[in-house]
């Protein structure tokens, strides 16, 4: 969010200037759930990005610049407020104490000063849980990397938004210059929505009174279209309900054995892979560049396993969850809009070629599935259940998956803070209770791929780190003269 905008990006602004991103008064139902079951620590749902700079930015420009920002983005001052409890819907409040003090840190790194000093300063910000009496954000700007460059880190609460909404955010509030801009747009403090508690609480009345005969008549209606053609409403009836119940249903593959232990604690990985070589590599095997990500990570667990002395047979298949985006252009930006596809992926595969065919067709029909968004039917029963029974009923469904991986694509030009110029960005989500989340974003023709590992289920992060830097170079090698990854190290 730090960041400076040009004026020619202001494309999707009202009248004032700010950037329409985040402008739901309410969480839908999926962040209602993120942020209820984010009190258990076996379920934060914090998102990073890890920004590096060449130089470390002047402070009081970088201080200047989320000044600004937070009246360019006025969900950057709201909070999360729950008039009702878990009987109402949260909603989004004017924290009318905004203190960038509190948002906004700076820090100098010890020791070697180093990159893997760097994800541990990364590492301790994530796992640390937010302040919910305040807006569900944080950054930090890390000076005293090596060669004169810094990082700049940006915490979010998941509820505020998914890969692709952030993605949205940066594209429009970082800067394509170095120099500061003067043309651009001034808008006037924030103004956020301030919540009524009587109001909201007759809101909330007619709505879930109003949704019964609303029901009814879409129930009715739908009847009266299945006596115009009940054959093909039987048939339509019987297709859906066979695809929600394979959504809804865990992947039919068993956890790894060695990755079955769930812990608390973190440990980030990072590395680069040409954007270029990578989507090469998948053409030559007839994928996309999500097939041969998602082929770089399964080979990545079979090396760790080979290494761990705890080989996998060929037919060996993993759980995995791969989220979807359902974005719609009526959505707006900013906010959740993705469905779980979960897969049982062929891990045991050594050849990437064939890997890489295998995941395309699964994922090609996770993707058709009629009931795709069926789990969003769900999320409104379970959101309003007390949050110990919801943290046992999530945890249950997210922790039966060994790797959840999400690509996410970046922006294809140079950006800019506060006179420093962002050379990587690189993703870090959340673990909800699975082994490991792996997830790629594409930044000026770089994949920034960010591995956050569960230590009690991945033991040994540094040979994991290893084996995720051979996989990707194993899909790499189908395209000839593809440069190998580089590891953050």
């Amino acid at each position: 969010m730090a960041l400076e905008l040009q004026q020619s990006r202001c494309i999707d602004n009202d009248e004032e200037g700010t950037v329409d991103w985040g402008t739901s008064h309410e969480l839908n139902p999926l962040e209602t759930l993120m942020w209820r079951v984010d009190t258990d620590p076996m379920m934060r749902s914090t998102v990073m990005a890890l920004e590096v700079l060449d130089v470390a930015p002047d402070w009081d420009r970088l201080v200047a610049a989320h000044e600004w920002a937070s009246r360019m983005v006025p969900r950057f001052g709201d909070r999360v407020l729950e008039p009702l409890g878990v009987l109402g819907t949260p909603v989004w409040s004017a924290d009318s104490h905004l203190d960038l003090h509190y948002h906004l840190r700076r820090a100098r790194l010890g020791g070697n000063g180093g990159w893997s000093e760097l994800l541990i300063a990364a590492e301790q910000l994530a796992m640390t849980p937010f302040d919910r009496a305040r807006p569900p954000w944080e950054a930090v700007l890390i000076e005293g990397l090596p060669e004169g460059k810094a990082a700049y880190l940006l915490k979010l609460h998941h509820a505020l938004t998914d890969g692709l909404g952030l993605t949205q955010l940066l594209s429009e509030i970082h800067s394509r210059q170095r120099a500061h801009d003067p043309r651009k747009p001034q808008p006037p403090e924030a103004t956020h929505l301030k919540v009524d508690r009587a109001q909201y609480l007759s809101r909330q009345l007619r709505r879930d009174i109003g949704a019964v005969p609303a029901t009814i008549r879409v129930g009715g209606a739908t009847v009266v279209r299945g006596l115009r053609g009940p054959a093909r409403f039987a048939r339509d009836a019987i297709r859906y309900a066979n695809s929600a119940r394979r959504v809804l249903s865990p992947p039919a593959a068993a956890g790894l054995p060695l990755l079955a232990a769930r812990g608390t604690s973190w440990r980030f990985v990072a590395l680069d892979v040409d954007f270029a070589d990578l989507r090469g590599a998948a053409k030559v095997a007839g994928g996309s560049l999500n097939d041969a990500f998602l082929a770089s990570l399964l080979a990545a667990f079979r090396l760790y396993h080979d290494r761990s002395h705890a080989p996998l047979s060929e037919d060996t298949t993993m759980p995995v969850s791969v989220p979807v985006s359902i974005r719609r252009n009526s959505d707006g930006a900013g906010g959740n809009h993705f469905a779980p596809a979960r897969l049982a992926c062929p891990v045991g595969v050594v050849d990437p070629a064939v890997r890489i065919k295998m995941i395309g067709e699964l994922m090609r029909d996770a993707r058709s599935e009629p009931a795709l968004e069926s789990a969003a039917l769900v999320a409104p029963v379970l959101a309003r259940m007390p949050a110990s029974l919801l943290v046992r009923m999530a945890g249950a469904t997210t922790a039966g998956n060994d790797l959840q991986a999400s690509n996410v694509p970046g922006v294809q030009e140079e950006m800019y803070m506060a006179g420093a110029k962002i050379e990587r960005i690189y993703p870090f989500a959340p673990l909800p209770g699975c082994a490991a989340m792996i997830a790629l974003h594409t930044y000026n023709g770089v994949c920034c791929i960010g591995a956050n590992l569960d230590v009690a289920a991945v033991t040994d992060p540094a040979l994991f780190a290893g084996c995720l830097s051979d996989g990707f170079a194993e899909v790499l090698d189908l395209k000839s003269g593809a440069r190998g990854p580089v590891v953050l190290a």
